[in-house]
C-alpha cells in the first residue's frame, strides 16, 4: 500500500468511506457535493447503498479455500480481478489530471478504466500516459457528426469496448449543485459563497486550478473552439443529450464502431431484452449512481430480471453504490459478470490522488479474497446466487 508524504490527515486510510472524508475534507463543497450528491431528494442513491446491505452473504466453513482466484475474462479482455473503474465526468476537477491517475491506477493492477466524454482529460492523453488504451464512454448527442469523430478517436487510440450511456435523454434535477451555484451563473450572494469556498481551499487551487491545467473538456475541445473553462462548455453539453434517441440508433452506432458496444442505463427487463435483440455485446445495470430519475430501483434490486430476461445471450455488468468488495462479491452473486465504481474512485483521487486510487482497488481486492474464502469458493467465477441467503 502506498501512501503520499502530503496526506490530509494523520492516519492511513482503510476504505472508501475514509477516503471520501478525506475528499470532503480537500474539495471545495461544490466538488465534492457534485461527486457525493444524487438527484432530487436522493432516495435511490441511498438505496444502492442500502439495498446492498441487506443482501446476506452465506458464509460455509470447512472447504479447501488454500487457492483463491480472482482473475476473469469480461467483453473478451483478461482482468486480474471483476472491477473497472466507470466513466466520471469532471474528475479531472478533482484531482490535477485526475483521469490520468486514475487510468495509471487501472492499468498497473489489471483492469480497465473508463474514460468519460466529459472528462478533463482528452482521450488520447489519457491512452498515452496511461500505456493502456482505455474503454471510452459515449453518450447519444445530437450532433452524430462529431460523435461519429469521437468513435473514430477511440477507434484511434485502441480503445476496446464502446459503453453507450443511454439515461440521459434529459438530465435530473441535482438540488446539490443547484444549491452549491455548480450549475448556473452564479451571481449576489450565491456568487460570493462559490468564491469564498474555493479561495478556503488553497491546497485544491494550487493542485487543480493552478497545476492542473488546462480544465476543459478535452474530449470535446473541438466542439467549442476558444473555450477556456468547463463552464464554457456547459451550454453545449446540455444542449447535446438528445431525447429523440431509440433503439434504430444502436444500428448507427454499429456503422461506426467495430469493437465491443455495451448499453449503460439499463434497470428494465424489457429494454435488456431489446438491448439484446439490437446486437449489443452487454449491458450495464445502472440508474446513474442516483443521479437521475430519483426513486427508481437500486442496481441490486433490479440486476435479477435483467439477468434473467438476457440470459445467456449477451454479457451483464452493473455499478451503483458499491463502497466494498463484499459490494463487488454480492452484485455478482445476483448474476453481474464484473462490477464498475465510480464514486469509490473519485474520492480516492480527490483524497489522494494516484496512490488513492491504487488502495481503494487493493481494499476491494482484498475483500473480494475474504469474501470468497469465508463463503467456500475458490474463484470470482463461481460466484452465483448460491453464495446468499434468500432474501
Amino acid at each position: 500500500m502506498r501512501f503520499s508524504p502530503d496526506r490530509p490527515l494523520g492516519v492511513a486510510p482503510a476504505s472508501v468511506s475514509d477516503y471520501r472524508e478525506l475528499a470532503r475534507r480537500r474539495l471545495p463543497r461544490q466538488m465534492f457535493d457534485y461527486i457525493d450528491g444524487g438527484a432530487y431528494e436522493e432516495a435511490t442513491m441511498r438505496n444502492n447503498i442500502g439495498d446492498l446491505e441487506k443482501v446476506l452473504l452465506r458464509q460455509v466453513v470447512m472447504k479447501d479455500v488454500s487457492v483463491r482466484e480472482q482473475s476473469c475474462e469480461v467483453l473478451g479482455q483478461p482482468l486480474s480481478m471483476p472491477v473497472i473503474l466507470g466513466p466520471v465526468g469532471l474528475a479531472g476537477m478533482f484531482s490535477r489530471r485526475a483521469e490520468v491517475q486514475a487510468a495509471r491506477a487501472a492499468g498497473s493492477a489489471g483492469i480497465p478504466f473508463v474514460e468519460s466524454t466529459v472528462s478533463i482529460c482528452g482521450l488520447e492523453e489519457v491512452a498515452e500516459a496511461a500505456g493502456t488504451p482505455p474503454w471510452f464512454q459515449l453518450y447519444v448527442i445530437r450532433d452524430r457528426s462529431f460523435a461519429e469523430g469521437l468513435m473514430a478517436r477511440a477507434t484511434e487510440a485502441g480503445s476496446p469496448v464502446l459503453v453507450l450511456t443511454v439515461d440521459l435523454p434529459v438530465v435530473g434535477a441535482r438540488h446539490r449543485d443547484t444549491r452549491n451555484a455548480m450549475v448556473g451563473s452564479p451571481s449576489g450572494w450565491a456568487g460570493v459563497r462559490r468564491g469564498l469556498d474555493l479561495l478556503t481551499h488553497p491546497r485544491w487551487i494550487r493542485d487543480v486550478a493552478i497545476k492542473g491545467k488546462p480544465l476543459t473538456f478535452g474530449n470535446l475541445a473541438e466542439a467549442v473552439p476558444g473555450a477556456r473553462s468547463p463552464r464554457d462548455f456547459k451550454s453545449w453539453v446540455d444542449s447535446q443529450f438528445d431525447p429523440s434517441v431509440t433503439w434504430e440508433d444502436i444500428s448507427w452506432v454499429r456503422q461506426h464502431w467495430s469493437g465491443k458496444l455495451v448499453i449503460k442505463g439499463i434497470l428494465d427487463a424489457e429494454d435488456a431484452r431489446r438491448a439484446a435483440d439490437s446486437g449489443v455485446d452487454g449491458v450495464i445495470v445502472s440508474n446513474h449512481g442516483g443521479r437521475q430519475l430519483d426513486s427508481v430501483p437500486s442496481s441490486a434490486r433490479a440486476l435479477a430480471a435483467v439477468v434473467d430476461a438476457v440470459g445467456d445471450q449477451i454479457e451483464v455488468l452493473a455499478d451503483g453504490g458499491v463502497r466494498t468488495g463484499l459490494d463487488v462479491f454480492k452484485l455478482m452473486a445476483l448474476g453481474a459478470r464484473a462490477v464498475l465504481i465510480g464514486r469509490a474512485w473519485a474520492f480516492a483521487v480527490a483524497a489522494d490522488g494516484e496512490a488513492g486510487v491504487s488502495n481503494v482497488i487493493e481494499f476491494l481486492r482484498g475483500d473480494i479474497d475474504t469474501a470468497l474464502g469465508l463463503t467456500g469458493l475458490n474463484s470470482v467465477t463461481d460466484i452465483d446466487g448460491a453464495a446468499l441467503y434468500q432474501r
